[in-house]
Protein backbone atom coordinates (compact mmCIF):
# COMPACT_ATOMS: atom_id res chain seq x y z
CA UNK A 1 0.00 0.00 0.00
CA UNK A 2 1.65 3.48 -0.80
CA UNK A 3 1.96 5.81 2.00
CA UNK A 4 0.96 8.81 0.43
CA UNK A 5 -2.46 10.66 0.53
CA UNK A 6 -4.81 10.13 -2.64
CA UNK A 7 -3.76 14.26 -3.36
CA UNK A 8 -0.36 14.72 -3.26
CA UNK A 9 2.83 16.15 -4.87
CA UNK A 10 6.32 14.66 -4.38
CA UNK A 11 9.23 17.11 -4.60
CA UNK A 12 12.87 16.64 -4.45
CA UNK A 13 13.39 18.14 -0.99
CA UNK A 14 11.65 20.65 2.00
CA UNK A 15 13.22 24.10 -0.57
CA UNK A 16 10.79 22.92 -3.30
CA UNK A 17 7.74 21.97 -0.63
CA UNK A 18 8.57 25.53 0.45
CA UNK A 19 8.66 26.82 -3.03
CA UNK A 20 5.97 25.12 -4.32
CA UNK A 21 3.45 26.61 -1.03
CA UNK A 22 4.84 29.42 -1.93
CA UNK A 23 3.58 29.49 -5.29
CA UNK A 24 0.02 28.39 -4.13
CA UNK A 25 0.02 31.30 -1.80
CA UNK A 26 0.82 33.94 -4.99
CA UNK A 27 -1.97 32.53 -7.07
CA UNK A 28 -4.72 32.53 -4.20
CA UNK A 29 -4.00 36.16 -3.30
CA UNK A 30 -3.66 36.62 -7.26
CA UNK A 31 -7.07 35.26 -8.05
CA UNK A 32 -8.56 37.79 -5.16
CA UNK A 33 -9.54 41.61 -5.39
CA UNK A 34 -10.59 42.02 -2.07
CA UNK A 35 -8.69 40.98 1.49
CA UNK A 36 -6.80 37.59 1.51
CA UNK A 37 -6.73 35.82 5.30
CA UNK A 38 -3.84 33.13 5.07
CA UNK A 39 -3.94 30.57 7.93
CA UNK A 40 0.00 29.69 9.03
CA UNK A 41 1.36 26.66 10.78
CA UNK A 42 4.58 26.47 12.67
CA UNK A 43 8.04 24.14 12.06
CA UNK A 44 10.90 24.06 10.25
CA UNK A 45 8.82 24.11 6.50
CA UNK A 46 6.87 26.79 7.22
CA UNK A 47 10.07 28.64 8.30
CA UNK A 48 11.44 27.69 5.16
CA UNK A 49 8.42 29.08 2.92
CA UNK A 50 8.03 32.13 5.42
CA UNK A 51 11.57 33.05 4.51
CA UNK A 52 10.96 32.50 0.42
CA UNK A 53 7.63 34.62 0.74
CA UNK A 54 9.74 37.58 2.09
CA UNK A 55 12.91 36.92 -0.30
CA UNK A 56 13.50 38.58 -3.62
CA UNK A 57 11.60 35.22 -5.22
CA UNK A 58 8.25 36.26 -4.43
CA UNK A 59 8.20 39.48 -1.68
CA UNK A 60 6.89 41.94 -4.74
CA UNK A 61 4.41 39.03 -6.15
CA UNK A 62 2.62 39.20 -3.01
CA UNK A 63 -0.10 41.96 -2.08
CA UNK A 64 0.76 42.25 1.50
CA UNK A 65 -1.09 45.25 2.28
CA UNK A 66 -4.26 42.94 1.52
CA UNK A 67 -3.40 39.91 3.18
CA UNK A 68 -4.11 38.88 6.87
CA UNK A 69 -2.07 36.28 8.39
CA UNK A 70 -3.37 34.17 10.87
CA UNK A 71 -2.55 31.09 13.08
CA UNK A 72 -3.59 27.63 13.53
CA UNK A 73 -2.03 26.96 16.84
CA UNK A 74 0.38 28.54 19.37
CA UNK A 75 2.34 27.98 22.38
CA UNK A 76 0.90 30.15 25.55
CA UNK A 77 1.97 30.47 28.66
CA UNK A 78 5.30 31.82 30.41
CA UNK A 79 7.73 29.79 29.42
CA UNK A 80 10.36 30.30 25.88
CA UNK A 81 8.73 28.10 23.97
CA UNK A 82 5.15 30.52 24.27
CA UNK A 83 4.49 32.86 20.69
CA UNK A 84 6.88 30.69 19.13
CA UNK A 85 4.58 30.34 15.85
CA UNK A 86 4.67 34.30 16.02
CA UNK A 87 8.00 34.91 16.27
CA UNK A 88 8.83 32.57 13.42
CA UNK A 89 6.51 34.88 10.99
CA UNK A 90 7.84 38.30 12.31
CA UNK A 91 11.23 37.10 12.36
CA UNK A 92 10.71 36.17 8.72
CA UNK A 93 7.94 39.07 7.14
CA UNK A 94 9.52 41.73 9.03
CA UNK A 95 8.46 44.98 8.44
CA UNK A 96 6.41 43.66 4.86
CA UNK A 97 3.38 42.90 7.06
CA UNK A 98 1.31 46.67 7.40
CA UNK A 99 0.16 47.37 10.98
CA UNK A 100 -3.00 45.12 12.10
CA UNK A 101 -2.20 42.29 9.28
CA UNK A 102 -0.39 39.86 11.33
CA UNK A 103 -3.11 38.28 13.89
CA UNK A 104 -1.44 36.31 16.31
CA UNK A 105 -2.90 33.57 19.35
CA UNK A 106 -2.17 36.00 22.57
CA UNK A 107 -0.11 34.10 24.43
CA UNK A 108 -0.27 35.76 27.92
CA UNK A 109 -3.11 34.59 30.06
CA UNK A 110 -4.01 30.67 30.37
CA UNK A 111 -4.97 28.81 27.48
CA UNK A 112 -8.71 28.91 27.73
CA UNK A 113 -9.07 32.60 27.82
CA UNK A 114 -6.60 32.81 25.20
CA UNK A 115 -8.51 30.81 22.86
CA UNK A 116 -11.82 32.48 24.13
CA UNK A 117 -10.12 35.97 22.75
CA UNK A 118 -8.84 34.67 19.48
CA UNK A 119 -12.32 32.90 18.60
CA UNK A 120 -13.84 36.73 19.15
CA UNK A 121 -10.71 37.78 16.65
CA UNK A 122 -11.99 35.71 13.94
CA UNK A 123 -15.53 36.11 14.52
CA UNK A 124 -14.57 39.78 13.35
CA UNK A 125 -12.95 38.92 10.55
CA UNK A 126 -15.21 36.49 9.70
CA UNK A 127 -18.47 38.97 10.42
CA UNK A 128 -20.18 36.69 11.72
CA UNK A 129 -21.02 33.87 15.06
CA UNK A 130 -21.33 30.90 13.02
CA UNK A 131 -19.12 29.36 9.80
CA UNK A 132 -21.51 29.89 6.29
CA UNK A 133 -20.91 26.80 4.15
CA UNK A 134 -20.92 29.30 1.57
CA UNK A 135 -18.19 31.50 2.82
CA UNK A 136 -14.89 30.74 3.74
CA UNK A 137 -13.42 31.59 6.90
CA UNK A 138 -9.66 31.57 5.26
CA UNK A 139 -8.43 31.75 1.43
CA UNK A 140 -5.30 29.34 2.30
CA UNK A 141 -4.64 26.97 5.19
CA UNK A 142 -1.00 25.77 5.80
CA UNK A 143 -0.63 22.78 8.09
CA UNK A 144 1.98 20.11 9.02
CA UNK A 145 2.01 16.48 10.21
CA UNK A 146 3.38 15.69 13.28
CA UNK A 147 5.10 12.41 13.86
CA UNK A 148 1.90 11.18 15.90
CA UNK A 149 -0.77 12.21 13.40
CA UNK A 150 -1.23 15.26 14.82
CA UNK A 151 -2.35 18.96 12.87
CA UNK A 152 -2.11 22.13 14.68
CA UNK A 153 -1.95 21.12 18.26
CA UNK A 154 -4.88 18.47 17.85
CA UNK A 155 -3.50 15.42 19.24
CA UNK A 156 -4.23 11.99 18.52
CA UNK A 157 -6.78 10.49 21.21
CA UNK A 158 -7.22 14.28 23.21
CA UNK A 159 -11.14 15.67 23.27
CA UNK A 160 -10.37 18.62 21.35
CA UNK A 161 -10.49 16.39 18.42
CA UNK A 162 -13.66 16.23 18.54
CA UNK A 163 -14.73 19.93 19.07
CA UNK A 164 -17.81 20.34 16.19
CA UNK A 165 -19.31 23.50 17.03
CA UNK A 166 -16.09 25.88 18.54
CA UNK A 167 -13.78 27.88 16.34
CA UNK A 168 -11.11 27.82 18.78
CA UNK A 169 -9.82 25.45 21.94
CA UNK A 170 -7.52 25.32 24.55
CA UNK A 171 -5.16 22.51 24.50
CA UNK A 172 -4.31 21.85 28.11
CA UNK A 173 -2.25 19.06 28.24
CA UNK A 174 -0.12 18.61 24.65
CA UNK A 175 0.29 15.19 23.30
CA UNK A 176 4.12 15.53 22.54
CA UNK A 177 6.94 17.47 23.80
CA UNK A 178 7.13 20.53 24.94
CA UNK A 179 4.17 19.64 27.02
CA UNK A 180 3.19 22.99 27.53
CA UNK A 181 -0.38 24.30 27.45
CA UNK A 182 -1.46 25.53 23.43
CA UNK A 183 -4.32 26.63 21.63
CA UNK A 184 -5.60 25.49 18.26
CA UNK A 185 -7.77 25.99 15.47
CA UNK A 186 -10.53 23.22 15.47
CA UNK A 187 -11.42 20.75 12.35
CA UNK A 188 -14.47 23.13 11.40
CA UNK A 189 -12.66 26.09 11.39
CA UNK A 190 -9.22 24.83 9.83
CA UNK A 191 -11.57 23.16 7.03
CA UNK A 192 -13.74 26.15 5.95
CA UNK A 193 -11.31 27.48 3.31
CA UNK A 194 -10.96 25.98 -0.48
CA UNK A 195 -7.46 25.14 -0.14
CA UNK A 196 -5.47 23.41 2.63
CA UNK A 197 -1.74 22.49 1.91
CA UNK A 198 -0.06 20.26 4.27
CA UNK A 199 3.52 20.82 4.33
CA UNK A 200 5.61 17.27 4.85
CA UNK A 201 9.06 16.84 5.16
CA UNK A 202 11.70 14.68 6.10
CA UNK A 203 11.93 11.00 6.99
CA UNK A 204 10.05 10.98 10.42
CA UNK A 205 6.72 11.61 8.28
CA UNK A 206 6.91 8.21 6.62
CA UNK A 207 5.16 6.71 9.92
CA UNK A 208 2.17 8.44 10.36
CA UNK A 209 1.65 8.77 6.37
CA UNK A 210 1.76 4.93 6.39
CA UNK A 211 -0.36 5.06 9.29
CA UNK A 212 -2.89 7.37 7.36
CA UNK A 213 -2.69 5.67 4.40
CA UNK A 214 -3.71 2.31 6.28
CA UNK A 215 -6.97 4.01 7.44
CA UNK A 216 -6.02 4.96 11.00
CA UNK A 217 -8.04 7.62 12.29
CA UNK A 218 -5.91 10.43 12.80
CA UNK A 219 -6.50 14.25 13.49
CA UNK A 220 -4.37 15.17 10.07
CA UNK A 221 -6.55 12.62 8.09
CA UNK A 222 -9.80 14.50 9.37
CA UNK A 223 -8.55 17.88 8.53
CA UNK A 224 -10.39 18.40 5.03
CA UNK A 225 -10.83 21.19 3.22
CA UNK A 226 -14.26 22.74 1.39
CA UNK A 227 -12.42 22.84 -1.99
CA UNK A 228 -8.76 20.67 -2.40
CA UNK A 229 -6.47 19.21 0.58
CA UNK A 230 -3.04 18.64 -1.31
CA UNK A 231 -0.13 17.07 0.60
CA UNK A 232 3.19 18.31 -0.14
CA UNK A 233 5.84 15.66 0.52
CA UNK A 234 9.27 15.74 -0.23
CA UNK A 235 11.27 12.46 -1.35
CA UNK A 236 12.51 11.42 2.15
CA UNK A 237 8.93 11.72 3.75
CA UNK A 238 7.51 9.87 1.10
CA UNK A 239 9.63 6.83 1.03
Amino acid sequence: MSARPADHEVLPDADAVARAAAERLVAVAAAKSGEVGVCLSGGSTPKLLYRLLAGPDFRDSLPWARLHWFFGDERVGDGPEAGSNRRLAEEAFGDLVPPGRLHPIPTDRPARDAAAAYAAELRIWYGADRLDPARPLFDLVLLGLGEDGHTASLFPGKSEVEESEAWVVAVPEAGLSPFVPRVSLTLPALGATPLILFLVTGEGKRAPLARLAAGEDLPSGRAKARGETVWLLDRRAAG
